[in-house]
């Protein structure tokens, strides 16, 4: 089976610093894999480089067999990869509503991905002229989860989706995308700090260090909490 995503030694960064050191990952179509791993450590900058925000220093990044290593972030976004970054990335000063159209490739789907939207988080119907910005953190983050979905992903990236936020509302963003990943089969490349929210969602896990994978396994497996544990104390 190809994989949904196959990253072959890459190494990528900020201009000659290099934070991402000959990492090879395969994600698997319709499966969840967390990256782990402390602040400081490449995880960001692993999404970043699969966006194309980063250039490639080497390696070989693959979408479903296709290399979109290199190529700007509009044209991997074209290829149904949503990213939702750590950092704010609503647009404020705009409405519930318009947000939302920006993850539609056509205006005419709007009223469709409006009703989806209501399905996965029901608030959003009727928040739909309120400004992003006055939304609370948690209600934020959900927003810009379902504009992701809207897209209708192949594959999703996504970073630090819990930070912040109450466990009602990780619940919430966990039976979302789980719900999704049943529906569709989308693939997820989650970074994340949160381990509970992670072993909820991902099938396999990866750690990374000092921009490396040092451990990578079943996120079920009977010595996985403590190994986790071991990598993430140390």
């Amino acid at each position: 089976m190809t994989p949904a995503l196959e990253l072959q030694g890459i190494s990528s960064g900020y201009g000659e610093a290099l934070v991402l050191r000959e990492v090879d990952l395969t994600l698997a179509p319709g499966e969840v894999l967390a990256v782990l791993g402390k602040n400081g450590m490449g995880k960001s900058t692993l999404l970043k480089t699969v966006m194309g925000f980063l250039p490639l220093a080497a390696g070989q990044v693959r979408l479903f067999g296709e290399s979109i290593g290199g190529h700007p972030p509009h044209v991997v976004a074209r290829a149904a990869v949503a990213y939702t970054p750590q950092e704010q990335a609503l647009f404020q000063d705009l409405s519930v509503e318009d947000n939302l159209r920006l993850g539609l490739r056509r205006d005419r789907q709007l009223r469709v991905g409006i009703e989806r939207a209501g399905e996965i988080f029901p608030f959003l119907p009727q928040r739909l002229a309120q400004r992003a910005g006055t939304l609370s953190g948690g209600e934020q983050k959900m927003l810009l989860v379902a504009r992701a979905l809207l897209c209708q992903p192949r594959l999703m990236l996504i970073d630090e989706i819990t930070e912040g936020l109450q466990p009602s509302v990780i619940e919430r963003l966990s039976v979302a995308l789980r719900a999704e990943c049943e529906r569709t089969g989308v693939s997820i490349l989650l970074i994340e700090q949160n381990v509970g929210f992670a072993r909820g969602l991902a099938q396999r896990y990866a750690v990374m260090k000092r921009g490396e994978l040092v451990d990578q396994g079943a996120m079920h497996g009977e010595d996985t909490a403590a190994r986790i544990a071991a990598h993430l104390n140390v």
